[in-house]
């Protein structure tokens, strides 16, 4: 970068600090992003050269076309918070009660508008357009990354980037692992029906306590016996409920998870084992069974080609030690719905805070971040759309 283009960029890190504070102060939930949305519209108007628009009620996109024909690059920055009670003690901890910014979004939506406000001022460089699409409802199945699909921000795109500031990523580091990121993120819910009774005369029930204990034992034996050891996946019981008193055999109890898979064939293979054990414990104890498997969030895939871009602008642009190897994270992330229509790349930015004791995972009422990453973010947006158009 030049003089000029230096006193620039540090002017506007100091924007983007300031904008993260301000969505970490004013945080809102899945669907509810009116204000949040409202604030970005209006500060991209600001910007000038940028197409504005709202795909969906609370996201917004901006079209900077640059000086010449070219391909267009789509940059994704996610808005929504989470229903979490902060327990920071930041001078811009939340003011909206019961609500916080706990995995980094605010972070997310400050960096691409500071890339969107400095690429304004640097049109006439770029080859094609740059689509800057702020997102709503990362958070909540089924996401907003699908129904901005549909509401075609993808139209014309021919690659697409998505950053995200992990807290047990050190700072300073960038992840981009190529192929699978996040993993197929699905849930499920088990009811057993039994017959419910006196607890001094079992004989007379059919106890779904004992038959539901026996169900999630062996859907345990699904993971450790019917997959195959070098494909990841993960089956969670998180819910077991049932019963109102000590002396009553409850008609029926009521068991949930979660499920996280690679590969699409390991996932379906996964849901439909889960039924097997279900209904062949509940027959064999003459119980019955309802069963919902819900297919969530796909698996953010990293295309070769664009990964392969990126992991060379970091080589140019950062330290050469800056990429970290790392394994895919067993998370969900709803980018996968923009990944698996155009190709794309969802990267790592490490955003750890040096001292342990304040380093907090992501949905903990004490999250925060080390604000240091959003620089790195910051300058990786703002050159990633001169290393992919041009």
């Amino acid at each position: 970068m030049d003089e000029i283009e230096v006193l620039d960029f540090e002017k506007v890190k100091n924007d983007v600090v300031k904008w993260r504070r301000y969505f970490h102060q004013h945080p809102e939930l899945s669907y509810e992003e009116i204000n949040t949305s409202q604030f970005v519209y209006d500060t991209l108007k600001s910007f000038g050269s940028i197409e504005v628009t709202r795909p969906t009620k609370t996201s917004v996109m901006g079209r900077l076309i640059g000086s010449s024909p070219g391909k267009v690059l789509a940059m994704r920055g996610d808005m929504d918070a989470l229903p979490i009670t902060e327990a920071t003690d930041l001078p811009f901890a939340s003011e909206n009660p019961g609500i916080m910014h706990a995995c980094g979004h605010d972070g997310h939506t400050a960096m691409l508008l500071g890339a969107a406000k400095i690429l304004v001022q640097r049109k006439d460089k770029i080859k094609g357009e740059v689509r800057f699409i702020f997102q709503h409802a990362e958070e909540l199945f089924p996401g907003g990354a699908q129904e901005m699909v549909k509401a075609g921000v993808l139209d014309g795109v021919d690659k697409i980037i998505g950053l995200h500031l992990f807290t047990m990523i050190p700072t300073g580091k960038i992840v981009i692992p190529y192929g699978p990121f996040t993993a197929n993120s699905d849930i499920f819910d088990i009811k057993i029906v039994g017959k419910g009774g006196h607890s001094s005369q079992p004989q007379e029930t059919i106890d779904p306590i004992s038959i539901g204990a026996q169900v999630v034992n062996n859907i345990q034996h699904i993971i450790a016996r019917n997959i195959d050891p070098l494909d990841q996946a993960v089956v969670s019981i998180t819910e077991f409920n049932g019963g109102t008193a000590k002396n009553i055999i409850p008609d029926s109890v009521k068991i949930g998870g979660g499920v996280r898979s690679f590969s699409k064939e390991v996932r379906v293979n996964i849901s439909k084992r889960i039924e097997e054990v279900v209904k062949g414990i509940t027959t064999a104890h003459q119980a019955t069974y309802e069963y919902e498997y819900e297919f969530g969030y796909g698996s953010v895939f990293n295309n070769h080609e664009v990964t392969e871009e990126i992991e060379k602008l970091i080589e140019e642009k950062f330290d050469s030690n800056t990429i970290m190897e790392t394994p895919p994270f067993m998370g969900g992330e709803d980018f996968s719905a923009f990944s698996q229509k155009v190709p794309g790349c969802f990267i790592g930015i490490g955003a750890a805070i040096d001292k342990e004791e304040l380093n907090f995972p992501h949905h903990h009422p004490r999250f925060d971040i080390d604000e240091r990453s959003l620089e790195i973010g910051l300058k990786l947006l703002i050159e990633a759309p001169f290393k992919l158009l041009n």
